[in-house]
């Protein structure tokens, strides 16, 4: 049984982060190294195992909004910062059920895209390019495809958004590996057509590390009813 087919068993209307991620890298999106542990020793040996720095969050189906709720720490240098940080957030947390805390290293990169998966009535799954980060509502750079698509499109989609020159050389990086990108937009299609029970995908961002797209964070909505 799949991941999918194992949440909807359960009633879950999504994906918690480390399910969904686990759930991108089978279908070939490459995605941040990290650890879902159960308690604050065992963040402490999986940061120590991923290198420090280490971003650490909460991790649940249930939990939304993790930034406004500062159920997020980045930029965790140490065992001891990574000790105070498990404490704050299960502070913040205020007894809401959760699965337990998201250790993931930190992936360093300038550049932030956004790749994402809706169902129009119309016209089915889409695939979504554009513009990542806390950009993707302000520019609504973004470019869309009916699903399923091929690396012809994927490669299109990447010149019709109005900030393309980010994916060439930039500040000093490498240009972005275009086919690694190309291969994350026809997997998310692929889920598409392939899982009728997921609604919606949204990965953003999309960290560009040296030349590698690393999916960072990533929400997937289930629909309610068992297909």
């Amino acid at each position: 049984m799949s991941i999918i087919e194992e949440a909807v068993e359960k009633g879950q209307r999504m994906l918690s982060e480390y399910e969904a991620k686990k759930f991108l890298a089978s279908r070939g999106v490459k995605v941040t190294a990290e650890e879902l542990v159960q308690s604050v020793d065992d963040a402490v040996v999986a940061g120590e195992r991923l290198g420090f720095p280490v971003v650490l969050k909460a991790c649940g189906p249930d939990i939304a909004h993790k930034t406004e709720r500062s159920l997020v720490k980045v930029k965790l240098e140490s065992p001891e910062a990574l000790r105070q940080a498990y404490q704050e957030i299960e502070a913040n947390l205020g007894g809401d059920p959760y699965d337990g805390m998201l250790v993931q290293e930190m992936i360093k990169g300038e550049r932030e895209l956004v790749i994402g998966l809706i169902r129009d009535p119309q016209f089915g799954p889409c695939v979504m390019f554009g513009m990542g980060g806390i950009f993707t509502e302000i520019l609504k750079d973004t470019s869309f495809r009916v699903a399923p698509i091929e690396k012809y499109d994927a490669l299109q989609m990447m010149d019709e958004i109005r900030a393309k020159d980010i994916l060439g050389p930039f500040r000093g990086s490498e240009p972005v590996d275009r086919d690694v990108l190309a291969e994350a937009l026809i997997a998310v299609g692929n889920i598409g057509m392939d899982f009728p029970n997921v609604s919606e995908i949204d990965i953003n961002p999309v960290i560009i590390s040296g030349s590698v797209p690393v999916a960072v964070d990533a929400l997937v909505v289930l629909t309610e009813e068992k297909q």
